[in-house]
């Protein structure tokens, strides 16, 4: 009798767990590259990763003289340090939209999402650090009656 309930339990276990997990699938185009969109503030990033050199492109102008700053190319490539994958990847990027901060992040997420698409196996790891979420924060907007979207004229009593 024993062994007919312990059949049963795992029957039942069987049945309740999640049959169809998520299944991340290789995108390439016919020249090796995927592409993906990354947003951020009022930034707008598509971007082209294949395999190559590490160069990286934006706007038909290399990404240092692009950015200017050290911390905003790091934040570009960020996603490249945190899948091993430095110098093994070149995009290409049209960046709209937004400041220079702005575009960085959109194009760590655009780079993050090529990266998924490109190689499956990257999506845990990119996950877990955050460069897949989308960063939700934008300006707000201003209000009627106020001078920016919360400063208000000062209140006098006398």
């Amino acid at each position: 009798m024993s062994a007919l309930i312990k059949e049963k339990i795992i029957e039942i276990k069987e049945k309740s767990e999640p049959q169809d997990k998520k299944v991340y699938l290789q995108v390439r185009d016919s020249f090796g590259r995927s592409y993906a969109t990354g947003k951020r503030k009022n930034a707008i990033a598509k971007v082209w990763i294949k395999q190559g050199t590490g160069k990286v492109t934006i706007n038909d102008r290399e990404v240092k003289n692009y950015f200017g700053r050290e911390i905003l190319v790091n934040i570009a490539k960020a996603p490249f340090g945190a899948t091993k994958n430095e110098n093994k990847f070149d995009v290409v990027a049209t960046i709209l939209g937004g400041g220079k901060s702005g575009q960085a992040g959109a194009l760590s997420h655009g780079i993050s999402k090529a990266l998924v698409l490109f190689d499956p196996e990257n999506h845990k790891t990119l996950r877990t650090n955050g460069f897949l979420t989308r960063d939700p924060r934008v300006v707000e907007r201003k209000k009627y009656g106020l001078k920016k979207a919360r400063k208000a004229q000062t209140y006098r009593k006398r």
